[in-house]
């Protein structure tokens, strides 16, 4: 599906309202009705909350040339207030395979800003970089206040490249390593005075003139000159995060041309409905400027004339991103119908490999498992020379087994002593299933002590815990999963639940551990008491 390109009125209605989270599309999804979506709106409303006024305890600071701005440490805020509202959304997913192929483009980015001077210690330090994923079928992304970055399934479904994702990222983490959250709000806050003046002088003319159209006139007049300051302010900052992410993803090794695909189909994603505005009605550059901007940047870059094959993992991840947006059982079959199809056999290894992950991928979601397996093994011999798809297939396969309900099977695909995400949780489940935990509560345990915030982590190392009957333990990784989605009441009821079962001598109790709890229960009982001073969503 593709995106409606976004009219300048919804853009000036939002805008009217809050800083916008900056994206890298210049539009917006047709399925408005979507929670995701819901999300959003709120997220936008969070942002007027302190816009006009500041939340309570917020130290505004001056900046350099662009007047107050927030602190690092309230925007911090402000985006954990709206990522808890994204981790409830039913659209919001944590996939493994989706989340490792992200991250390690995004930890390159990371590198590569740090390294450029881009990402100051401060910011890296107390922002979160945190990169949500979401089923969303657009094609989109976006940057909120804080280092979150959200990122739907349909951008990464329609991506050729990791070095196009790695434009899209290092666009996103520009806009929070410049700033331009905190720049646009502080911009808000000096012209709010004029905009609400105008507003007056139109329910002035309005009582005097018994005419409500002469009111209404003054009042969208003084609406459209704050608007068009705020849309020529938010162009320039679009420009600065396709210059800065340009440099931060050619420093992070990734292919310049990535830049100029990428923005091409953005275009024609768009432009069946692209309702023709003039560049200076939008806020972002029209696609076809920014093109043209990237392709002048990496001409001159070595080896910018080679074109960009398609990865064979690359393909297998598009796919899978595909299958997991739920597009529906007919779809699903016509992924599966496509892998006996004679377009097939004309197609290269990787669109090969990619047809054949959907069709493996699709036949598991519809519970179809004699299909799946054979897809599976198909995959499997067409992946068998490239080492980094091969390992998706591997993955792939283990995980139609634990659906089949076959974990010894399973088990023999996976690497118990595997470090990455994807195989650890993938052999935690296997090991969880079947009844034999040990040898995955250890690699476990070491991963979130340096991944404290990873909720997935937690929750797979609780159902260890229960294998094991250790029931202290499982509580408290419940508590745990909690606080890294930011569920502080939640977290709090679990470590209440934990001290309730210390204090029954229920069974046996590892002291070293009970401590653990007192502690972390008190932690969170500060927390749980500044969340509810927040201002809520409404």
């Amino acid at each position: 599906m593709l995106n409606v390109p976004q009219t300048d009125a919804s853009y000036e209605a939002r805008l009217s309202r809050s800083a916008m989270p900056r994206r890298i599309s210049n539009t917006t999804p047709t399925r408005r009705s979507r929670p995701l979506l819901r999300t959003l709106c709120a997220a936008l409303l969070i942002a007027g909350q302190l816009a006009m006024p500041p939340l309570a305890g917020a130290q505004i600071l001056p900046g350099m040339g662009d007047g107050g701005e927030m602190t690092a440490s309230a925007e911090r805020r402000l985006g954990d207030q709206i990522a808890r509202e994204l981790y409830r959304d039913p659209d919001y997913i944590d996939d493994p395979v989706l989340g490792d192929y992200v991250q390690d483009i995004w930890q390159r980015l990371l590198a590569a800003a740090r390294m450029r001077g881009d990402l100051t210690p401060e910011l890296d330090e107390r922002f979160a970089w945190t990169v949500l994923l979401g089923r969303d079928r657009s094609i989109n992304a976006f940057a909120l206040p804080g280092g979150y970055l959200g990122m739907h399934l349909g951008l990464i479904a329609v991506t050729g490249s990791r070095d196009e994702l790695a434009t899209v990222l290092g666009h996103e983490l520009s806009h929070v390593t410049q700033r331009h959250i905190s720049r646009i709000m502080a911009k808000q806050n000096r012209q709010m005075p004029l905009l609400l003046a105008g507003m007056i002088l139109g329910m002035i003319a309005a009582g005097k003139s018994r005419n409500a159209d002469a009111g209404q006139a003054v009042l969208m007049g003084s609406q459209a000159a704050f608007m068009q300051s705020q849309l020529s302010f938010s162009r320039d900052m679009e420009r600065e995060a396709d210059r800065v992410g340009f440099g931060v993803m050619t420093q992070a090794g990734f292919a310049p041309q990535g830049a100029a695909a990428m923005f091409e189909k953005l275009q024609y994603a768009s432009r069946l409905n692209d309702n023709g505005s003039y560049p200076y009605l939008r806020s972002h550059p029209l696609n076809s400027e920014r093109i043209s901007d990237m392709q002048g940047r990496f001409q001159f870059k070595p080896g910018s004339g080679a074109t960009m094959p398609l990865a064979m993992d690359h393909a297998m991840i598009a796919a899978r991103a595909r299958v997991l947006m739920r597009p529906g059982v007919d779809v699903l079959r016509l992924y599966i119908d496509a892998a006996g199809s004679g377009e097939f056999a004309r197609s290269t290894p990787a669109q090969q490999a990619g047809t054949l992950y959907a069709a493996a991928f699709s036949s598991n979601e519809l519970r179809d498992y004699k299909a799946a397996r054979a897809f599976s093994q198909r995959l499997m011999a067409r992946t068998s020379e490239d080492p980094a798809a091969a390992r998706l297939a591997r993955l792939l396969a283990a995980e139609i087994e634990l659906t089949a309900g076959d974990a010894p099977k399973a088990s023999a695909l996976l690497d118990p002593k595997a470090r990455d995400r994807a195989e650890m949780m993938l052999a935690a489940q296997a090991a969880a299933a079947s009844r034999q935990p040990g040898p995955m509560v250890a690699p476990l345990r070491d991963w979130v002590a340096t991944h404290p915030r990873d909720a997935g982590a937690w929750r797979a190392l609780g159902n260890l815990y229960t294998a094991q009957n250790d029931t202290l333990r499982a509580i408290r990784a419940d508590a745990e999963a909690n606080v890294a989605v930011l569920d502080y009441p939640g977290a709090r009821d679990r470590f209440k639940a934990a001290q309730e079962f210390i204090r029954k001598g229920a069974g046996p109790i590892d002291h070293y551990e009970a401590s653990i709890v007192d502690t972390r229960a008190r932690a969170i009982e500060v927390l749980v008491k500044e969340q509810a001073a927040e201002p809520p969503i409404k």
